[in-house]
């Protein structure tokens, strides 16, 4: 798909894409994704969001050992995940559950994980670092939506970054920077299609909720 499909089409067709091929991703085009990233908006416009994309093979190992103990216990039956909901079925959301668990079982052979991190004038706890997310956010949706014009696969997670202390080691990030989400990148083996959301009409009131 070229870079200049239109910003509707990329919305519209950005579908979460967790199967992903083991071909390397040129590096111009992960840096076209972090550019992206770069370009959205922050608070107060401190641009305080850092990217990290993951390469090495210890690295990404690592933080696939680290996502798959979380995946394990948000897909286990003491997770208090609903099987189903009134949009999603039940077959529907095992077949996403599936993906994610081959995400989980391949995220080490993924070419490139990309970690969208937020630097604080100094350390915070959890609490803090979640609340950052209103700066980092926009950036990833940019990254997805040029990842999908670029003909590139991917979906974010957070469920890799759990373990912060253990993250920060793998990373080697400084005590005042934080992980935010992880987004891994690459070919997908399947085939873009549309995104299946709720109607508008079902989402959207005028003035006030009614």
């Amino acid at each position: 798909m070229s870079e200049d499909m239109s910003l509707f089409d990329a919305m519209y067709n950005c579908r979460a894409m967790r199967r992903l091929k083991t071909d390397p991703v040129p590096e111009d085009l992960l840096v076209k994704l972090i550019d992206a990233g770069n370009q959205a908006p922050s608070g107060s416009n401190r641009q305080a969001a850092r990217w990290i994309v993951v390469r090495d093979p210890d690295t990404r190992a690592e933080l696939a050992r680290l996502n798959k103990v979380s995946v394990e216990a948000y897909i286990g039956p003491q997770s208090g995940r609903p099987s189903e909901l009134p949009h999603h079925s039940s077959e529907k959301r095992q077949r996403m559950l599936q993906s994610v668990m081959w995400q989980a079982d391949n995220m080490q052979d993924i070419p490139a994980l990309v970690i969208a991190c937020y630097q604080f004038d100094e350390p915070v706890g959890p609490g803090e670092a979640a609340r950052a997310g209103g700066s980092i956010w926009p950036g990833v949706q940019n990254v997805l939506l040029a990842a999908r014009a670029l003909g590139l696969g991917a979906a974010p997670t957070t469920l890799g970054l759990m373990d912060r202390d253990a993250v920060k080691t793998a990373l080697n990030l400084p005590a005042d920077m934080e992980a935010i989400c992880l987004i891994p990148v690459g070919y997908p083996s399947g085939n873009f299609g549309p995104v299946t959301r709720m109607p508008v009409e079902e989402v959207m009131r005028w003035d006030a909720w009614s």
